[in-house]
C-alpha cells in the first residue's frame, strides 16, 4: 500500500511538473525552455545535482557578464570559494581567540600521512582514510594535552614532527611522492560537483554547529574558568570545535593545498582583530575579508596565470598588511 501511494505521489508530481512547464510556455515564459525547465524542476525537485550546478552556472551567466565568467571551472571554482571563505573565517576568529594557529598547520599538514596510509592500505582513493586519520588525530592531540598538561606547543610540535615524516616515509618508498605533490598546492580550479557537494554539506554543518555552540567555544577561548562556572563542559566543547575544524581542513585540503589551508584560517581573522572592536565586529569583518580576497584572489588568478590558492593567501596578506597599519596610526 505504502509503494502504490509513493508512485502514485511521484506520478502526481510528474503531472504537475508537465502542466506547468506548459503554462509557462503557453504565456510567453518559456522563450528560453531550458532555462524554464530547469527553474520547474528545482520547483518540484526532480533535478539532479548536475541539473542544479547547471542552473546555478546559468544564473552567474546573467549576473556576470565578464570573460572569467565565461568558463564553467571558474564559475566551479567560484562557487567553492563562496562556500569554504566563510566557514574558514568563522572558524578562524576561533582559532586565533584559543591560540590555536599551531595547531591548525599541524592539522593542514598530517593529510599527508592520512594520504600515505591510504596508499599504503591499497585504496584507489586516498581522501576517506586521510580524513578519518585527520579527524581521529585531532581528537587525540587535544586528549593528549588534557591529560599530560604538556605546554600546547610542545605538544604540537612532537605531533607535527611525527606525522610529517611518517607521511614523508611512507610516500617516498619506491619513488611515489610525485604522484602526490598535488595535494601540497591545491587546485580549486578542478574542484568536480561531488567536491562541491561535500563543501556545501560541511559550510551547512559548520553554521549550524556555530549556531547552537558558537557562544561557548568564544566563552571557553577567552576564559575557560568562566565557562566552567556556567555549566559548559570545556573539554567537550573543545574536543567538538577540533572534529568540527578537522573536517573543513580535509574537505578543503584538495582545492587549497596543504601548505596553504592554514594561511586561509589565520590571515582573514588576524585582518579582521585588528579593526575589530568586539566580538561580533570580529565575526562579521574576518568573513567579509575572507570572503573578499577569495573572490579577488580567483579572478586576479585568472587574468595574471598564477596559482589560484596562493593568490587567494596573498590578497588576504594585504589585507592584513591593510588593517595592521590602520591599527598601528589609531593607536
Amino acid at each position: 500500500m505504502f509503494e502504490h501511494g509513493r508512485v502514485g505521489a511521484e506520478a502526481l508530481n510528474n503531472i504537475l511538473y508537465s502542466v506547468t512547464l506548459r503554462l509557462l510556455d503557453n504565456n510567453g515564459l518559456g522563450s528560453r525552455p531550458t532555462r524554464a525547465e530547469y527553474a520547474v524542476k528545482a520547483v518540484f525537485g526532480i533535478l539532479t545535482m548536475e541539473g542544479y550546478l547547471d542552473l546555478i552556472h546559468r544564473i552567474l551567466d546573467l549576473m556576470l557578464p565578464f570573460a572569467w565568467a565565461r568558463y564553467d571551472f571558474m564559475k566551479d571554482a567560484l562557487i567553492a570559494v563562496i562556500l569554504f571563505t566563510p566557514v574558514f573565517a568563522l572558524l578562524g576568529t576561533a582559532v586565533i581567540s584559543k591560540r590555536m594557529a599551531f595547531f591548525s598547520d599541524v592539522l593542514g599538514h598530517s593529510a599527508l600521512t592520512g594520504i600515505a596510509l591510504g596508499v599504503m592500505f591499497g585504496l584507489a582513493d586516498p581522501f576517506w582514510m586521510m580524513f578519518a586519520f585527520m579527524v581521529l588525530l585531532a581528537v587525540g592531540i587535544n586528549y593528549f594535552k588534557g591529560i599530560t598538561q604538556v605546554p600546547s606547543d610542545t605538544a604540537l610540535g612532537v605531533f607535527f614532527a611525527v606525522v610529517v615524516a611518517l607521511g614523508i616515509l611512507i610516500l617516498s618508498r619506491g619513488g611515489g611522492f610525485n604522484k602526490f605533490t598535488g595535494y601540497l598546492i591545491g587546485d580549486i580550479l578542478t574542484v568536480s560537483p561531488s567536491q562541491l557537494l561535500c563543501l556545501f554539506s560541511v559550510f551547512v554543518l559548520v553554521i549550524v554547529y556555530w549556531m547552537f555552540f558558537g557562544g561557548s567555544v568564544i566563552l571557553a577561548s577567552i576564559n575557560p574558568v568562566l565557562a566552567r562556572t556556567r555549566g559548559i563542559n570545556v573539554y567537550l566543547v573543545e574536543t567538538g570545535f577540533v572534529i568540527i575544524l578537522a573536517v573543513l581542513v580535509a574537505v578543503s585540503i584538495k582545492m587549497v593545498g596543504i601548505l596553504l589551508v592554514n594561511s586561509l584560517l589565520i590571515l582573514p581573522a588576524a585582518a579582521s582583530r585588528n579593526i575589530a572592536r568586539n566580538v561580533r565586529e570580529y565575526t562579521c569583518w574576518g568573513i567579509l575579508i575572507s570572503l573578499v580576497s577569495g573572490v579577488a584572489g580567483l579572478i586576479l588568478s585568472f587574468y595574471i596565470g598564477t596559482s589560484s590558492g596562493a593568490t587567494i593567501v596573498l590578497v588576504s596578506a594585504l589585507f592584513y598588511a591593510v588593517t595592521t597599519a590602520m591599527k598601528l596610526r589609531m593607536a
